[in-house]
């Protein structure tokens, strides 16, 4: 069932990533699969940009993109569902390689204003702060997000890390 206006639905925000295996369909298609994960309805979408790889990941470039989704799964039920659209689109963990290059990655971003933090799951993401392609498609969706103990989506992206990276917008497909 699908959630409604009820007070139970959180909003979570996901982001999207890819750099291999046509990235922009992976994307895509995962966009498609979160709005059809029991409990959840996608109700925000940005665009996809292109930014290079983080860390010691290779080239090509990722494709990212951010949704917004409402939910009454909890977050590490939520978690669960992310790691199988992964699972289906043949993400391979690298170990010792967090940022290897992947035919899909899905962070929760974002839990309503949930702090979490367990062996599994950190929300908000610990990372996400300081990664422009995170940072600007959220601000296309949600302008006025705020991270927990950073502050304001739209600040971050102005100062820092973020504001010295490069990320371009995709332009839409026709």
């Amino acid at each position: 069932m699908k959630p409604d206006a009820r007070s139970d639905a959180v909003v979570a925000y996901i982001g999207l990533g890819s750099n291999l295996d046509d990235p922009r369909r992976q994307v895509l298609t995962a966009m498609e699969e979160l709005d059809s994960v029991p409990s959840c309805r996608v109700t925000g979408k940005s665009s996809m940009y292109y930014s290079a790889p983080w860390g010691d990941a290779a080239p090509p470039d990722f494709i990212n993109a951010v949704c917004r989704l409402q939910t009454r799964l909890k977050a590490g039920e939520l978690l669960d569902r992310l790691l199988a659209i992964e699972a289906r689109h043949r993400r391979e963990r690298v170990p010792l390689r967090r940022y290897a290059p992947r035919t899909l990655d899905l962070d929760l971003l974002l839990y309503g204003d949930a702090q979490i933090n367990r062996a599994n799951l950190i929300v908000p993401h610990p990372e996400m702060h300081r990664r422009r392609f995170v940072l600007l498609p959220l601000s296309e969706i949600a302008p006025d997000a705020r991270i927990p103990g950073k502050g304001p989506v739209r600040d971050l992206l102005l100062r820092g890390e973020a504001a010295r990276q490069i990320v371009e917008r995709l332009p839409a497909a026709h």
